[in-house]
């Protein structure tokens, strides 16, 4: 029966193709006056070479290929679109659970009357996205598309109305839950008008989700409606805006969970201030049990409705980005600040152009939790998990972040920035060990950048890990010439010096060119790629270590 489904799932796929192809092929000139068509198309492919000195595993394919391209219509109110995806296999690092190829995303959708209706695949979140976020990160391999109906209704201006119902993306199938939800987002300057030009401005919403899956499991009596509501208030005035979002899901046990009965929450606070020179940002959040899935027996980052945004910073160079934080959904009390400030120029400090000096700092810890009764373990599976203080925090540090960073324009031609970090990263919470304990790492970072005649640059950066936990201390150096805006060569290198096995002390080097023309670009490597972790927003991936030649093509019309 699923080999059925899944191939009308596919003719139904084709069809829509063809119409498509079809009303591409019925625009010229003066029949659709005002169309436009547009997409893009990304291929990586990587030759994968035997290195068993960084533990590179052994590829049977040699040639690993991920591909995709979209195509997208538009005509007045309607738009049509597709999305092509390959993988050829799926390269190191990806679910193999991306194989081969297919449409997996396509989508119509039209507005009339201040109503917008989608059919097919569709992204959207609610608020923060604490109880409902559809998205793709391609980088993760993430793509939780849904696939039913979307309605968006806007009845009076500064209220917008929103209804989904579908099932998520899973691979090339489709998740065995059913999603349904609604959210209502009120701009309260713009449907009162008395209030359209105050300075203090207002915005209130909240939503509700609920899955579906049927109960199949022989020993216990699991939910097989679960339902999640938020609510959220927005306020800004001038330079200043302050957010709280409060979601509450109610007893959904899985096996992120243990299977437990006890009901989830989460809390996410954000506010800021900029001004000439000066910017401050706040955030703190508290989430408990709030692992929301459309397949109970889901793992890994497959079939998440909900997302939980992370209150660490998102660093940008390797070294620094070595030990990521992943939001942990079972419980996490997590806290960041951060100040920016420019240094007007003048004096030692501000310089002929001035100092930007950003300093910033996080926290993640466990929530307090403690035992229901003396017999019950705490998240014993079937019970109601543990009790909690929702202001008492635990005893487990998870991640610590303090970093500071100074950049500063030297001179006409020359920039420079530093920064340092010192990092706290609790492996067996994030990584999910049982034998490893704290990381305590500092790094420190130099990036120069210099302008050359004739649109050519040079940029170099010097990176130091000193840790004596994990794999030991590191250093890198990195070298990119540029020549604006064709081309780029770069030659890296990381060593991992401070390794306490001698054999792993290994060098990670790296050579890239690239060549882009309008909206084309083509880029190739060869080197080595050390072991790791890619986090985007809180959400990771594991990134095993290789050794190759890489090609990377990206396109665009």
């Amino acid at each position: 029966m699923k080999a059925k489904l899944k191939l009308l799932r596919n003719k139904i796929s084709v069809l829509f193709l063809a119409l498509f192809l079809f009303s591409l092929n019925s625009y010229s000139g003066e029949l659709l006056p005002g169309a436009r068509i547009w997409g893009n198309f990304q291929m990586d492919a990587q030759y994968y070479l035997q290195d068993s000195l960084i533990g590179a595993p052994d590829v049977s394919e040699k040639i690993l290929m991920n591909g995709f391209a979209n195509i997208n219509f538009s005509w007045n109110n309607f738009s049509m679109g597709m999305r092509y995806e390959s993988y050829q296999n799926a390269m190191l690092g990806y679910d193999p659970k991306y194989k081969g190829s297919g449409i997996p995303y396509r989508f119509a959708s039209y507005t009339q009357d201040n109503l917008e209706i989608t059919i097919g695949n569709f992204y959207d979140q609610f608020g923060s996205g604490l109880v409902f976020r559809a998205y793709e990160e391609r980088n993760l391999g993430i793509d939780n598309a849904m696939d039913g109906i979307r309605l968006l209704y806007r009845p009076v201006l500064g209220l917008t109305l929103k209804g989904i119902i579908g099932q998520q993306r899973l691979f090339f199938d489709k998740g065995p839950g059913i999603v349904r939800g609604f959210d209502a987002e009120f701009c309260i300057n713009e449907v009162i008008t008395s209030l359209a030009e105050n300075n203090n401005r207002w915005i209130i919403g909240a939503g509700v989700v609920s899955k579906y899956q049927r109960d199949q499991d022989p020993l216990f009596n699991l939910p097989e409606n679960v339902a999640a509501v938020s609510g959220r208030l927005k306020y800004t005035r001038s330079a200043f805006m302050f957010s709280v979002e409060y979601a509450h899901k109610v007893n959904d046990p899985s096996s992120e969970n243990n299977f437990i009965y006890k009901d989830g929450q989460a809390l996410l606070l954000n506010t800021s201030y900029s001004s000439s020179g000066l910017g401050i940002l706040l955030s703190a959040k508290r989430i408990d049990n709030m692992g929301f899935r459309s397949d109970r027996n889901a793992t890994g980052n497959d079939l998440n409705i909900n997302y939980l945004p992370p209150t660490t910073r998102q660093h940008l160079y390797s070294l620094s980005g070595m030990y990521p934080y992943a939001t942990q959904p079972n419980g996490e009390i997590g806290v960041l600040g951060e100040l920016t400030y420019k240094i007007p120029k003048g004096g030692f400090l501000g310089g002929q152009y001035g100092t930007t000096v950003v300093v910033n700092y996080s926290l993640a810890n466990s929530i307090y939790k403690e035992k229901l009764n003396d017999t019950t373990a705490i998240g014993q599976r079937g019970t109601l998990g543990y009790n909690t203080d929702f202001f008492k925090v635990g005893d487990e540090k998870y991640f610590e972040d303090f970093n500071i960073e100074i950049s500063r324009r030297i001179s006409r031609n020359l920039r420079g920035l530093f920064s340092y970090a010192y990092i706290t990263y609790n492996q067996n919470v994030i990584e999910g060990y049982l034998d490893k304990g704290m990381v305590y790492a500092h790094v420190v970072i130099a990036d120069f950048t210099h302008r050359l005649p004739n649109r050519k640059s040079v940029r170099w950066e010097l990176q130091h890990l000193y840790t004596e936990q994990d794999k030991g201390s590191w250093a890198m150096a990195m070298l990119e010439y540029s020549i604006s805006p064709n081309w780029f060569f770069a030659i890296s290198d990381q060593y991992n010096y401070g390794n306490k096995v001698k054999e792993l002390q290994q060098h990670y080097y790296n050579v890239s060119a690239g060549y882009t023309i309008n909206a084309n670009r083509f880029a190739v490597s060869f080197g080595r790629q050390r072991e790791g972790i890619v986090c985007v927003g809180g959400v990771c991936r594991q990134l095993p270590a290789s050794y190759g030649i890489s090609l990377n093509v990206t396109s665009s019309f």
